[in-house]
């Protein structure tokens, strides 16, 4: 009995080498089956963390020309305010008739005045009705100003200067410190008006008047 049992065992013996040694690459196969399809799907989620980078730099080339659009609008807000201000100067510029009739008045030209001082007033050739009123020491832009006397007044506003024009005579004066920087500025009419009236001096309102014979 016991020599059947070894026999078929003997027998059996090189049918279970051969079950083992067609397992062996079928285990092989089925490892190198299962490893591919592993990294395929590996290979897929490393690509997709490079998507992600380039959906990342889409949006920064939006952001670039959203930037770009508040630029564009604060140019043209700047350019209006530009305009607006512009289109103030201009109107504070403008000149009633009135003072138009007063600037054709104002003598022009570089005029001597006592202690051996100059002024010189420029007409402004690009607004009109506007004078540079300038000396040593000083520069002022000037515009006419209504009187009730016939006076003629100029004045810059911002320098707080005055000049004062009557018909012998010219009289520059700085109002905030309250003192005269020109007096006795005489222009070539003014100097005729000037000799006539010591020639003929006009009766003072303070003589008496002559007693009737």
């Amino acid at each position: 009995m016991k020599f059947v049992i070894a026999s078929a065992l003997m027998l059996l013996a090189p049918a279970f080498a051969l079950a083992q040694t067609s397992a062996q690459p079928a285990a092989k196969s089925d490892t190198k089956a299962s490893a591919k399809p592993a990294a395929k799907p590996a290979a897929k989620s490393a690509a997709k963390p490079a998507d992600a980078k380039t959906a990342a730099k889409a949006p920064a080339k939006s952001r670039t020309v959203a930037k770009s659009e508040p630029t564009s609008s604060r140019t043209q807000l700047k350019s209006a305010t530009n305009q607006v201000a512009a289109g103030i100067i201009a109107a504070e510029a403008a000149l009633s008739p009135a003072e138009l009739a007063i600037a054709e008045r104002v003598h022009v030209g570089r005029m001597p005045c006592e202690l051996g001082a100059f002024v010189t007033v420029t007409a402004d050739s690009a607004t009109p009705g506007h004078f540079h009123v300038e000396g040593k020491g000083f520069k002022y832009y000037m515009s006419p100003v209504a009187t009730t006397t016939g006076t003629v007044r100029l004045e810059d506003t911002k320098g707080g200067a005055v000049w004062l024009q009557i018909a012998n005579k010219s009289m520059l004066m700085n109002q905030r410190a309250g003192q005269r920087l020109a007096d006795e500025c005489m222009s070539p009419e003014q100097v005729v008006v000037a000799e006539a009236i010591k020639k003929n001096p006009p009766v003072s309102v303070l003589e008496p008047l002559p007693v009737a014979k």
